[in-house]
């Protein structure tokens, strides 16, 4: 059965008018049941997990000063939320839900977190929404545990996973990939192992095609024994953070392709929704909707 992390707390209240859509943690799980995508019993709840996965990735001054509320206000506002016990308390939860979507996945070959996606998130420093960068945490958590030697992180959100990258330099056993926005956010990019940038107004048949022409490749080479998929739908030419031009057919079609892809070499997979900011939020809901019934399809 196909697991996804969710707890009410992702839907954190900000003040009127702020950017980033957080509705839409509420509305999604919501969507998919009523459309009887899913069932109740297709999604379990997080909590606060131990520090030493997070502290696996994280340095220790910077989480500490992070759960005491004593981030300096210059490295404040780079994260972009006013900061708060429950923010933090959100954000760890929302690590748990890639922790434990992790051994879902390696039992079911999938598995999915309604958030997440936190790639902006440096060991030392959290930006762009980002406080704790939740697949790299569950990235060490399958190492330490023995559960995973190789490992694959394919980010095709539009803004590169910066953090990510700078999380695994030099670090082999991490291959970090990100197909983004050239000319986008982050305006200073850090080096991942694979970096493809897109040029502004991709269509739907360049991105695929680009993407269909790397990840097999990739595959061979890295030879993961797990992924990690960070499926953004910011990637649609109407978000409102994004430069790339993609429809909702065309993300879909982004999606069940990496799906298909990660059940027919048997790999397991762990998804997180990484960003969307189209101004329409029914259009977001949709796009990330379609992951979760892809999802469905793909590994009935």
């Amino acid at each position: 059965m196909l697991k996804i992390a969710f707890h009410p707390i992702y839907n954190h209240p900000l003040p009127e008018k702020h950017r980033f859509p957080m509705i839409k943690y509420e509305l999604l799980p919501q969507q998919l049941l009523h459309e009887g995508t899913c069932i109740e019993d297709n999604f379990f709840q997080p909590q606060i997990p131990s520090d030493d996965p997070i502290l696996a990735v994280h340095d220790s001054e910077y989480y500490k000063n992070l759960v005491n509320l004593d981030i300096k206000p210059s490295l404040a506002r780079k994260i972009g939320f006013p900061l708060s016990n429950e923010l933090v308390q959100r954000e760890r939860i929302i690590a748990d839900g890639t922790i434990k979507g992790c051994e879902f996945a390696l039992k079911h070959g999938i598995a999915m977190n309604i958030a997440g996606g936190t790639h902006h998130a440096y060991s030392n420093r959290g930006e762009a929404f980002c406080m704790l960068n939740d697949q790299a945490i569950g990235a060490r958590y399958l190492q330490d545990k023995g559960e995973a030697k190789r490992i694959l992180i394919v980010d095709l959100d539009v803004h590169q996973g910066n953090g990510t990258a700078e999380i695994f330099q030099g670090d082999d056993s991490v291959f970090t990939f990100s197909m983004h926005g050239k000319g986008n956010y982050p305006f200073k990019k850090e080096i991942s192992d694979l970096d493809i940038p897109l040029e502004k107004g991709i269509n739907n048949q360049e991105y695929l095609s680009i993407l269909k022409n790397t990840l097999p490749r990739l595959l061979d080479e890295v030879k993961p024994d797990f992924i990690f998929y960070l499926c953004g739908v910011d990637v649609l030419a109407s978000d409102k953070l994004g430069t790339l031009g993609m429809t909702l057919n065309g993300c879909m079609e982004r999606d069940r392709y990496v799906l298909k892809t990660c059940q027919k070499t048997k790999i397991p997979v762990q998804c997180s929704m990484g960003g969307g900011y189209s101004p329409d939020i029914k259009t977001i809901v949709d796009a990330h909707a379609n992951t979760f019934r892809l999802a469905q399809d793909i590994y009935a």
